[in-house]
């Protein structure tokens, strides 16, 4: 059980969020063998803004990340693989490539949580649940401030944004034959 193309991934970015593979990578598992194919599109580990202080979008759990991906958009709508078994494989992925124990089992709850968004992602879901909620109890006094404060800060950052933003056009309306374009502020909450 691992990654048969090594835990290395190459991609090109395809736009401000997504990536796209450029060599295929290549899990073999206990029985199954799952290939993520060139031109599959990634976001790595999809993270919220306010918690990537503590998950970045990449690291050594990309290669997990990408696969699952692939499990959670391909593999199980097309019934080969259950949202329960997709995410216990994720973490199975972490822990071989040397994930820290505490990170993985976080990030495994959140997919975990994230499935309960689709409804079949929701079946097999009470089996996880004392774990799940478990590793949330732990995980909510780490995380819980940091990222209260974050968003925080990211709404005073947006503020003062949109408050310089219309000088900013009143400016460049002053100056017509400027070239310097005068980008919208964007909260961006969700990367």
């Amino acid at each position: 059980m691992t990654f048969l193309t090594g835990p290395r991934v190459l991609v090109r970015q395809a736009d401000d969020e997504d990536w796209t593979l450029e060599e295929e990578v290549v899990y073999q598992g206990r029985t199954e063998r799952f290939v993520v194919p060139v031109g599959t599109r990634t976001d790595f580990a999809s993270v919220p803004r306010v918690f990537v202080w503590l998950v970045p979008k990449f690291g050594r759990y990309t290669a997990p990340a990408v696969l699952h991906d692939h499990l959670v958009r391909v593999e199980r709508p097309a019934g080969r693989i259950s949202a329960v078994d997709a995410d216990g494989l994720f973490r199975r992925a972490m822990r071989e490539l040397g994930v820290p124990f505490l990170l993985r089992w976080f990030m495994w709850a959140a997919v975990r949580l994230g499935s309960l968004t689709d409804r079949d992602g929701r079946v097999g879901w009470v089996r996880d649940l004392p774990a799940v909620l478990l590793v949330t109890v732990v995980a909510l006094p780490v995380v819980a401030l940091p990222a209260v404060a974050i968003v925080v800060g990211l709404l005073v950052f947006t503020a003062l944004e949109f408050l310089v933003w219309p000088f900013l056009l009143l400016g460049r309306r002053m100056r017509p034959d400027s070239d310097k374009a005068v980008n919208r502020p964007d909260p961006g909450f969700s990367t």
